[in-house]
């Protein structure tokens, strides 16, 4: 029998999504198939450090619902730490799974000393992590390929005077939809109906980036697509999310389960082909490859409106990726052994090209 695939799983990271990739991390490796892989977890702590985890794991045991956090070892129990030699390893095949969520991780800043180390990885390179992961390079990029959008504005934080939020009032309306640019799973959004809450956002969202994205409120459903694939990507079946309170929060999406997840969304069949198709220019707009969540407004006028793209789309059981492709006939063990596929088949690609790598 042929030597398991060495898959590398680097979970847990800098940023405030810290808790959801060590829930992501867990659904992953319950999910692969240990003759097929060896799966090594490295954790990375809040404060940066790469370490061997699996000792964590065995401490564990099976039944948890999320991988033990590498920053929970004692001060006097620190665990190994991990270089680029240990993750790269002495010998046969080696794909890293990155499942940090947010900046420091899904942002292109993991994916590129990846791509230094000469490692294949699943998911989106530098450059589409990086402008995915920022909402307004994101948008601006849209909407040059004509990608449907709701209306919006961005600036630098220190850009937000008066002059400014007068321009979003007029041309957004209220309620609007405050964001800091580079992060995700709903952390530092805020939805406000006037001037002073408007401020007071601005605020918040300041706390987590020097960028903000300010976006009109759009009265419809919220439908995802999941994307796999590099040149030719397919899109999943959609599904449609039932917030509680209209807003799909952080609550929502990973700890609770009052929000009820639709799939496959009511829609007809040419709706479906509508939003498949556009998920997809999306993808390739945004040079994506491996995985992609798009989300959307479905509004009032029957536009499907691309609201963000996710190239490390949440692995929880709650998660609507890989719930999608279940729905689509992909069970997550055969997306997981595509994904890796993908990685490798990209890495091969790149290698041929005629610079060194």
């Amino acid at each position: 029998m042929a030597h398991p695939t060495r898959l590398v799983v680097v979970f847990g990271g800098r940023s405030a999504e810290h808790e959801i990739s060590c829930i992501s991390a867990r659904h992953v490796m319950s999910a692969l198939d240990p003759e097929r892989y060896q799966v090594i977890p490295v954790g990375i702590t809040r404060d940066g450090r790469w370490v061997d985890a699996r000792r964590l794991i065995l401490d564990a045991g099976p039944a948890t619902a999320a991988l033990p956090s590498p920053d929970l070892a004692s001060a006097g129990d620190v665990l190994p730490a991990v270089g680029l030699p240990e993750v790269i390893g002495e010998e046969g095949r080696t794909v890293v799974v990155p499942l940090v969520h947010g900046p420091m991780g899904e942002d292109g800043t993991v994916q590129g000393l990846l791509e230094l180390a000469q490692l294949p990885y699943v998911g989106a390179g530098v450059l589409a992590s990086s402008v995915c992961m920022d909402k307004s390079a994101a948008k601006e990029i849209l909407l040059f390929h004509g990608v449907p959008q709701c209306r919006w504005r961005s600036a630098r934080i220190d850009e937000v005077i008066p002059a400014f939020l007068d321009e979003a009032e007029a041309v957004l309306g209220y309620p609007i939809f405050v964001k800091p640019a580079n992060l995700g799973s709903s952390i530092g959004i805020s939805h406000v109906s006037d001037r002073e809450a408007l401020e007071v956002a601005v605020g918040v969202a300041a706390q987590y980036d020097d960028f903000l994205v300010l976006e009109e409120a759009v009265a419809g459903r919220e439908v995802e697509v999941a994307l796999l694939g590099n040149d030719d990507p397919e899109a999943s079946l959609p599904g449609e999310v039932v917030s509680e309170d209209g807003f799909y929060d952080y609550e929502e999406k990973y700890v609770s389960d009052r929000a009820k997840l639709l799939i496959p969304a009511p829609l007809s069949d040419t709706e479906v082909a509508t939003v498949q198709g556009i998920a997809i220019r999306a993808f390739r707009a945004l040079r994506v490859e491996g995985m992609a969540r798009v989300d959307f407004f479905y509004d009032a006028q029957r536009r499907f409106l691309v609201n963000e793209v996710n190239t490390i789309p949440g692995f929880t059981p709650i998660s609507m990726y890989p719930k999608l492709w279940e729905a689509s006939g992909v069970p997550t063990a055969e997306l997981l052994d595509r994904l890796v596929a993908l990685a490798l088949e990209r890495h091969e690609r790149r290698r041929a090209h005629r610079f060194v790598r």
